[in-house]
Parts: C-alpha cells; sequence; structure tokens
C-alpha cells in the first residue's frame, strides 16, 4: 500500500486493544506486526525524501546558494505533514492489508 494514499489519521487515537490481537492471539506478536510494517514504511519514506532532496544538495559553499530553497520547503512540509509511520501501519493492520506468517506457529501445527 502506497504511504501517501494511506487514510491513516494524522494523530493518535484510542483503539479498543482486544479487537487488535484477535487475529494473532497475542498482544505483542501484534505489536511486532505493527511495529515491523512501521519501519518498512519509515525506510521507504526516508528514501523517498532522500531523492527528492539529493536534486537541492549543493557541494559548493556559496553566499548565494546558502539561502533556503522555497521548493524543499514545500516538499518538507508535505512529509511532515503525512501520518507517522506508526499510525499508517496499525491502520494497514486493522483494515487487513498486512500479510504476516509466523513460522513457529506453522512448525507446531505440522
Amino acid at each position: 500500500m502506497d504511504y501517501r494514499k494511506s487514510k491513516a489519521p494524522s494523530n493518535t487515537i484510542s483503539r479498543d486493544m482486544s479487537k487488535m490481537w484477535e487475529d494473532t492471539g497475542n498482544i505483542y506478536e501484534t505489536v511486532a506486526i505493527i511495529s515491523k510494517r512501521s519501519n518498512q514504511i519509515a525506510a521507504d519514506m526516508k528514501h523517498d525524501l532522500d531523492k527528492k532532496l539529493q536534486e537541492f544538495a549543493s557541494y559548493n559553499d556559496n553566499l548565494e546558494e546558502v539561502f533556503e530553497n522555497r521548493e524543499q520547503i514545500e516538499i518538507s512540509r508535505y512529509y511532515e505533514k503525512l501520518p507517522k509511520p506508526t499510525l499508517i501501519a496499525t491502520k494497514e493492520y486493522e483494515d487487513g492489508d498486512i500479510y504476516w506468517k509466523n513460522p513457529v506457529k506453522k512448525d507446531l501445527s505440522e
């Protein structure tokens, strides 16, 4: 799922934790799943931001180039307004958009 098109809230909301662990049967496993997905989203966001800001990288230290660049500020503001990766990952988990498997549980069921 593309994090730019996410319908995740931009602020923290309260959630019913008993519904969060119904799929896994363990709240800690649910938190681990959301955490790993959050790390993936954060890495994607960082990669995209670095790629966009690379255009503005200056390797010369001229006084004219020290002034702020309006486009760079707009890009930074856009990424600051996006929901945090943990909120996006939690929303994806609630919507059932995350696929996971636990190899330990699979081995126990065989």
